[in-house]
This record gives structure tokens, sequence and C-alpha cells, in this order.
């Protein structure tokens, strides 16, 4: 793990191709657990979202020069998965991703918070997100961080579950009273 700064900004058009290769880093180890068709379908709305006009904010990661990781950021549930049936009104987070070679440093973590800190600049209560089944790490890192289940936002996909969760973005003053303000994160050593 390189010493160093994570910086954490919206992302740059020149930005793009590293936050594609960091999403199939990241993402790739589902390939094994889903189903083919599946997999396929769920790489390409992947590769689609890096340069979807739907997305409202794609923040990134920074370390030494290198994008490690992205999340990004819709509007609502029918702009996030053309699902307006959902009725989530408010921001929804998807494809946190980290590469790799950073995993386990705090990197998602900060991409989370810089997901709420923006949520809460757009003057949303809420801040939606969903996860399936195979991703149990980032299930638990979202229930650390103070997420709750939203099982009334769940979508059903045939037989799997694809979890709700949200954030009470109202709810944390603590967030906007110095607790989680900097854009610039120390790595441990």
């Amino acid at each position: 793990m390189p010493d160093g700064a994570i910086t954490i900004r919206d992302a740059k058009v020149a930005d793009l191709e590293a936050v594609k290769a960091v999403l199939l880093d990241a993402y790739a180890q589902y390939e094994k657990l889903l189903p083919k068709e599946r997999w396929e379908k769920y790489r390409e709305e992947i590769m689609d979202s890096v340069s979807n006009s739907r997305v409202k904010a794609r923040i990134i990661a920074e370390l030494d020069g290198k994008v490690v990781g992205s999340v990004f950021l819709y509007e609502s549930s029918e702009a996030a998965y053309g699902l307006p049936q959902l009725n989530i009104t408010t921001p929804v987070m998807r494809l946190l991703a980290v590469a790799n070679t950073v995993r386990r440093h705090g990197v998602a973590t900060q991409l989370v918070w810089a997901g709420i800190r923006r949520t809460h600049q757009w003057g949303a209560d809420v801040l939606h997100l969903h996860t399936s089944e195979v991703m149990s790490a980032a299930a638990l890192l979202y229930e650390r961080l103070g997420f709750e289940r939203a099982y009334d936002k769940d979508i059903i996909k045939g037989d799997a579950v694809v979890k709700s969760y949200r954030f009470q973005v109202k709810d944390a003053t603590w967030l906007w009273n110095g607790a989680v303000n900097s854009e610039n994160f120390s790595i441990p050593k």
C-alpha cells in the first residue's frame, strides 16, 4: 500500500477510463458468483454508467495521482434503475468501487461519506442504495456507517432480492459539524 493521502473529488472526463478500470477490477469477483447471462448484463450496466447522462455525480478517490475508487449518485430510483415505481425521489448511491490494491484502508468509507455529504449539499434528507446478497462485505460496511435496511424499497429480480438501504442524512448533524468534512484523508501506514 503506497503512502499518501486519499483525495476525494468529482471525476473529470479525463478520469473516466481509469474509473472503468477500477469498476472492472472491483466487480470482477462477482463474475464467478453470478449466472453468466446476469453477469454480462450487470457488467454492461456498469460500463454504461461511466458515461450515462442520468448520473448526477461521479465521485472518485485518488491516491498518488491515480484513481483508486469511485461512487456514483443519481437523483432518484428512476434515474438510477429506470424504476419509478420504487418511489425513491431522493439521491441513490450506486457502484461503489475500490481497487483491490487499496482495499481495507478506508477508501470505501471516505467515498460513502462523500456521497452522504453531497446528498446533504443537494438538500435531500435521505440517501438510498441497493446491494445484492453476494455483496455481503458492502452490506456490512453500510450498516457500520449507519445505513438501515429499507425493506419497502427492495428490488426483486427473479428469485434474487436486491436489498435496499437508506441513510437519514437529516439526522447526521455530526457530519456537518466537523467530524468528517475534509476532502483529504491520510491512509495509515
